[in-house]
């Protein structure tokens, strides 16, 4: 399974950010299912393993990136399905989840 988004990355809620995982937000206009992927995202020439989320939008977690890449070109390719979206009850069980999402990219 590859599948590449590319768009520019827009402002979001910046909820990643205030719970430790900053993310990249772009537009999502694929039919891809609602879920948590591992990936690979370009940025400026230069490329990260990510957690991606796939919902109404995309959003990235670019491991190993800082910066502010608000209004860059990026390109995500989606490489495997980690679980089903879901919400949770607590922050603190969100944080966790993510760390072991993170490891399997």
């Amino acid at each position: 399974m590859n599948y590449v988004i590319k768009g520019e990355v827009r402002k979001g809620r910046g909820y990643g950010r205030k719970i430790g995982f900053p993310t990249i937000n772009i537009s999502n206009k694929t039919k891809i299912k609602r879920g948590v992927y591992t990936g690979i995202v370009t940025l400026r020439n230069k490329t990260y393993p990510a957690g991606i989320v796939i919902g109404k939008n995309a959003e990235a977690h670019l491991i190993g990136y800082e910066g502010d890449a608000y209004g860059k070109e990026v390109s995500l390719e989606i490489k495997k399905f980690i679980r089903k979206f879901k919400k949770f009850k607590t922050e603190k069980e969100l944080i966790a989840q993510i760390k072991k999402d993170l490891k399997k990219c």
